[in-house]
């Protein structure tokens, strides 16, 4: 009898050990933002005319924010060594009430009132320049978290600075990110103007121009690969199939894209469409 009891009394504390290791491996590869699931707008009014852009300074690298890599859902994610030179064009989303006084990766709580945002890549903390390549809208903002884990998201605004950018109606906008030194000086930039441009608001000129967004399927160092994708593809119902070459390295690379698209939701049909087909190896792009 003594011996069932100890033998009982060990395979508990082996469990609940188990259980508690298990836990804790599963916050430490799970960074905060990973989900968008009831998120949601704060009730209150904000005037964005007061809510001023984030002052880049010199900065310490997070403690916690900036392993070498890390895994969510599935999927690893590398830290860039550095934020030089870093220019990108995608799709940004926003975050809001769920995660708001939560505790971002960089250990810092979430402030969706204050004007920062979460990438999965560049280090913690990082100051970039959003700006809406539809609007001609620019800010200024402090990445401090990781995401956004949703498929062909670049960055993550917290809702105050996607409201500044103009995205909190749609959800989603086209953007570059660039990365700013702190010691760079930091112009405003022109909002970007046309002849006849059309009012959305008192305080801000839309403009109206065609589509830049396509959806990347596939890119190949031999042209005849790129083509025989493409002749493949032609057989569904898809838009536009373009093979364009990239020279921006040394050796042509042949990207094989379908676009342009009108919206990002439109990218993600096909996304889905391809996907059941057997598809794999998306990326959302905006030229």
């Amino acid at each position: 009898m003594k011996a069932f009891e100890a033998r009982y009394l060990a395979n508990v504390k082996f469990s609940v050990i188990s259980i508690i290791l298990l836990q804790l491996t599963a916050c430490s590869n799970r960074p905060s933002a990973y989900t968008h699931w009831d998120d949601a707008a704060p009730t209150q009014h904000i005037d964005i005319a007061k809510v001023d852009d984030a002052t880049p300074k010199p900065v310490t690298p997070s403690r916690y924010g900036n392993p070498a890599s890390y895994v969510v859902n599935g999927q690893r994610y590398y830290v860039m060594p550095s934020s030089d030179n870093y220019v990108e064009r995608g799709i940004a989303s926003w975050y809001g009430t769920k995660f708001h006084g939560k505790r971002t990766s960089s250990g810092e709580p979430y402030n969706m009132y204050a004007m920062t945002a979460a990438h999965k890549s560049l280090p913690l903390p990082t100051y970039v320049r959003v700006r809406n390549l539809h609007n001609g809208r620019s800010i200024v903002v402090k990445v401090n978290d990781r995401g956004p884990f949703i498929k062909n998201r670049i960055i993550d605004l917290s809702f105050v600075a996607a409201k500044k950018l103009g995205i909190t109606g749609e959800g989603t906008g086209y953007v570059e990110v660039s990365a700013i030194q702190p010691e760079t000086t930091i112009k405003p930039e022109p909002v970007i103007t046309k002849k006849t441009p059309v009012q959305h608001d008192a305080t801000q000129t839309v403009i109206h121009h065609t589509s830049n967004l396509y959806l990347q399927v596939g890119i190949f160092n031999d042209r005849h690969n790129a083509e025989s994708l493409r002749t493949n593809l032609e057989q569904l119902p898809l838009p536009t199939i373009r093979v364009t070459t990239d020279t921006s390295s040394q050796i042509a690379r042949y990207r094989v894209r379908i676009g342009p698209l009108n919206t990002e939701a439109e990218a993600d049909q096909l996304i889905d469409m391809l996907t059941r087909e057997g598809h794999t190896g998306f990326r959302i792009r905006v030229d």
